[in-house]
């Protein structure tokens, strides 16, 4: 016959339990805040692509909606893109919007991503 456990153990019976039912919601919040960090930096890195890539072709001498069309392949969806023309340089400026992963998090507002880049426009 084995001895009952000690009065200590029969205290403390369930508490993992309760410890897990609390702390596992935090860990699906945190992975929910770093899935979305994540999203932000993608984003950002394709904005800044899609800047570059518009200001070589509008550099080459593209037409400038042909440049914008090469940048709108690589940006992402719903990506704003501004060519200008000014003494021999071309400005790009790419501006995407990025939301929020909702659920808990949707108090967390639409953040605005934007890069630029210039070239030197490339002699006829």
């Amino acid at each position: 016959m084995t001895p009952p456990p000690p009065a200590s153990a029969r205290e403390e019976r369930g508490s993992v339990t309760a410890e897990t039912a609390v702390v596992l919601p935090v860990l699906v919040a945190l992975t929910l805040g770093l899935v979305w960090l994540v999203s932000l930096a993608a984003t950002q890195v394709r904005v800044v692509d899609a800047a570059r890539e518009t200001a070589r072709a509008a550099a080459r001498d593209e037409s400038p909606s042909a440049a914008v069309r090469l940048g709108e392949r690589v940006a992402p969806p719903g990506a704003r893109i501004e060519v200008s023309e000014e003494a021999g340089l071309v400005r790009v400026v790419v501006t995407a919007e990025v939301r929020g992963p909702g659920g808990l998090f949707a108090f967390l507002p639409t953040v605005e991503v934007d890069a630029d880049a210039v070239a030197t426009q490339e002699p006829s």
